[in-house]
């Protein structure tokens, strides 16, 4: 347990920053909170012209105390966000359109310029990609699963790993990770812990009376008139929950959206066969209770897990009955938007999912597609009824059923389910459809000053670019600390 955390719980000193989530974006701003600075490197020069004009005019000023509107404005690519686009450009210029060219980005160690911080996750650093079945081909490109100042392609050669087709697999980036947080020292920063509640504590007489023996902090307490109290329960590893409570004086949501998957709300759909997580057929493979003579494995979904559920399952020849809303030549389709030259084996899916018919017939021995089927129900004895476009039902009989329709960030800890942080406050928190509503260069909550979120909850989904939300949270939490330039 660090010092920060022992502290904050004996003496109720408040923290500057808790982060909870210790995936990539949570990684990324530690590493940025620890004191590592990125300032621009002499002599660099980068491809775009009118950003390097900008970055010759504070050439030793770090970036993180720059001016980050001015910087990314007029920028465009894959993200939403100019800040995430800026600092992908520092870190890989122009990976879309000429390679590998070195980052214009050099990193020092200031520990002045630290700010005390805790990192809270479920399990390992790591997040999500500790549940991810380590085989899992990744879908960006191996070099933009990097976080800064530690290559991947060189941690890739220094293990004597290769790529797959440019790509990655889930075991390779979960490795690098937690290599990452042990190399640049940050994991002292780390607790293995769940959060239950984010109470926010803003009444003059609450503060006073917490903060009763520290003058220094009552004094900043009463300036700022605000702080977090999060409450949980700490993993020992040894199976036992102890509780803690400790407050902050910043919050960042760095969750993702791994938590909580989404339910079709069909009837049966809780039953003990019916699963909502990849990792239930990989538990049911390696157990032995689905084989090549058992029952299909009813799989429903038409994106990229419920193909790596199809692809898992033909590996070990398992039989897969494949349910899926959409047409097969929908736009919306993922697999009509990957490139089939750099994504081969999703496109082997595709065309399973186009050719085999619900009779059998076709080239793929053990594969069943159902297009435009909507399952209505799930039955005790494994029978499962669809209906079809025509209005049809049909029945099966299956070994067990994996729904992989997506998923949904797991935000119970907040009042509301954080609902009034979003967008459309009237409607439940969505990646896609509803994030947090957050300013788009500071990355702090329009709705609540103090708190921030980074990652899918501010609407960012790849690596290469949810590190741009903990640039721009650790540029506005340092401004705010009045670090010096």
């Amino acid at each position: 347990m660090t010092e920060i955390f022992k502290n904050s719980k004996s003496e109720r000193t408040p923290v500057p920053v808790v982060i909870i989530g210790n995936g990539p974006s949570g990684i990324c701003l530690s590493y940025l909170l620890s004191g590592y600075t990125p300032y621009v490197k002499e002599g660099s020069v980068h491809p775009n012209p009118i950003l390097q004009r900008k970055l010759e005019e504070y050439p030793n000023v770090p970036v993180t105390q720059q001016d980050l509107e001015y910087l990314s404005e007029g920028l465009e690519g894959r993200s939403h966000s100019p800040v995430a686009l800026l600092f992908d450009s520092l870190l890989r210029p122009d990976t879309d359109f000429i390679g590998d060219v070195d980052s214009v980005l050099s990193w020092k160690l200031e520990p002045e310029r630290a700010i005390p911080h805790l990192v809270l996750g479920r399990g390992p650093p790591g997040g999500a990609w500790n549940a991810i079945e380590g085989s899992m081909i990744t879908l960006s490109r191996g070099e933009w699963m990097g976080l800064p100042d530690l290559n991947f392609k060189d941690w890739m050669r220094m293990k004597r790993r290769n790529f797959r087709n440019d790509r990655s697999t889930a075991g390779d980036i979960l490795n690098y990770y937690q290599h990452y947080v042990q190399s640049k020292g940050l994991q002292d920063n780390f607790v293995s812990g769940c959060v239950m509640s984010v109470v926010k504590i803003n009444e003059s007489a609450e503060l006073d009376t917490l903060l009763h023996s520290h003058n220094e902090c009552k004094e900043e307490a009463n300036q700022a008139r605000t702080l977090f109290q999060v409450n949980g329960f700490l993993d020992d590893g040894c199976g036992s929950k102890q509780k803690f409570s400790i407050y902050a004086k910043n919050v960042v949501l760095a969750t993702g959206t791994f938590d909580s998957p989404t339910w079709l709300g069909v009837h049966g759909e809780d039953l003990p066969f019916v699963s909502h997580q990849i990792s239930a057929l990989e538990e049911a493979v390696k157990s032995h209770r689905v084989h090549p003579n058992s029952d299909p494995v009813l799989i429903i979904g038409a994106g990229l897990t419920a193909a790596d559920a199809v692809l898992l399952a033909h590996h070990y020849n398992i039989p897969v009955i494949h349910s899926f809303r959409r047409r097969v030549n929908d736009p919306a389709l993922i697999f009509n938007q990957l490139p089939q030259v750099m994504y081969p084996e999703y496109h082997k899916v595709h065309q399973m999912m186009k050719e085999q018919s619900i009779f059998g017939t076709g080239p793929y021995e053990g594969y069943i597609s159902l297009p435009e089927h909507h399952a209505v129900s799930f039955h005790g004895d494994k029978k499962c009824i669809f209906r079809d476009k025509h209005g049809q039902h049909k029945v099966f009989g299956v070994s067990m059923v994996l729904i992989l329709i997506g998923s949904n960030p797991n935000l119970s800890f907040l009042p509301n389910n954080g609902t009034h942080l979003a967008l459309d406050i009237d409607q439940p928190v969505s990646p896609k459809r509803n994030p947090l509503d957050i300013d788009p260069i500071s990355y702090e909550c329009v709705q609540e000053k103090s708190l921030y979120a980074v990652g899918p909850l501010a609407g960012d989904y790849f690596v290469r670019f949810v590190q741009g939300g903990a640039l721009a949270s650790a540029s506005s939490l340092m401004k705010s600390q009045k670090k010096p330039p």
